[in-house]
């Protein structure tokens, strides 16, 4: 078997609110192709590290590096065009758009038109729209939106506004993606169908996957590995059976097994 190379490498990462440490001296590495799980309890600190990774906040220590290449300061739109998207833990579509429309912004982003083709409607701007929509359409379809593309995503129901977003967030073809609670609200059955289609777009797209979820019965199904924040700093890291026996993490959820 081929040996995975790295793709995500966080030494010592950490910010300061003022005087309070948010998150403190995280390490924690990603092979391409990995499917890894971030679990916690509420505040520890895990959507503060997701915003560290995508520009939102800078680390006040530490460094945080994508193929090689240091991120730290970054813009966040910039991080997008290195390779890493995210969904949130609350849904940030444009609710009064279509659906379709919600992934053309995110192909917008890698568009080969310029925007002075836009402005002067020269044909390259109409040829790279009909490309975009051609291949959002396409996309769509993989999510079981195809439908709904002209529906407006505020009109969606929860499940298929979640499917949008991960589909929107596939779309910036990045290389890893932070999926932020992404079974949040759904029943039993819009979660399994939740993680054979993580499991799909890993393999389709060869994507490495980062994800934050409160489910336990998602993390330890689809997570080759889990890392465990609490108040801010990784108590553990491990293999789902490792995690579920780890006495700090019981420990951290008020001595609950992770089951």
């Amino acid at each position: 078997m081929t040996a995975r190379t790295q793709l995500l490498k966080v030494e010592n990462a950490g910010i300061r609110f003022g005087g309070l440490k948010a998150v403190s001296d995280v390490n924690l590495e990603l092979k391409k192709g990995e499917l890894v799980g971030l679990i916690g309890p509420n505040g520890a600190g895990k959507t503060t590290f997701f915003n560290l990774l995508t520009g939102v906040y800078v680390p006040t220590e530490g460094s945080i590096s994508l193929d090689g290449e240091r991120l730290n300061g970054l813009a966040p739109y910039r991080i997008t065009k290195k390779g890493i998207s995210r969904t949130f833990q609350n849904i940030r579509l444009f609710n009064e758009l279509s659906v379709l429309d919600n992934v053309k912004v995110a192909y917008h982003s890698l568009a080969k038109h310029s925007i002075f083709s836009s402005i002067l409607r020269l044909p390259s701007h109409f040829s790279g729209e009909k490309e975009m929509e051609q291949k959002a359409i396409e996309f769509l379809k993989i999510f079981k939106l195809e439908h709904v593309l002209h529906e407006k995503a505020k009109n969606l129901p929860y499940g298929q506004q979640r499917r949008l977003e991960i589909a929107r967030a596939l779309a910036a073809n990045p290389k890893l993606l932070l999926l932020d609670e992404p079974a949040a609200g759904m029943n039993p059955q819009e979660t399994e169908e939740l993680m054979n289609l993580i499991a799909l777009i890993r393999e389709k797209f060869d994507l490495t996957i980062l994800l934050i979820e409160h489910d336990m019965l998602l993390v330890m199904g689809v997570c080759e590995r889990i890392y465990v924040l609490d108040h801010g700093q990784l108590i553990a890291e491990g293999t789902p059976e490792q995690i579920r026996s780890n006495p700090k993490v019981i420990e951290a959820y008020l001595g609950e097994e992770v089951s």
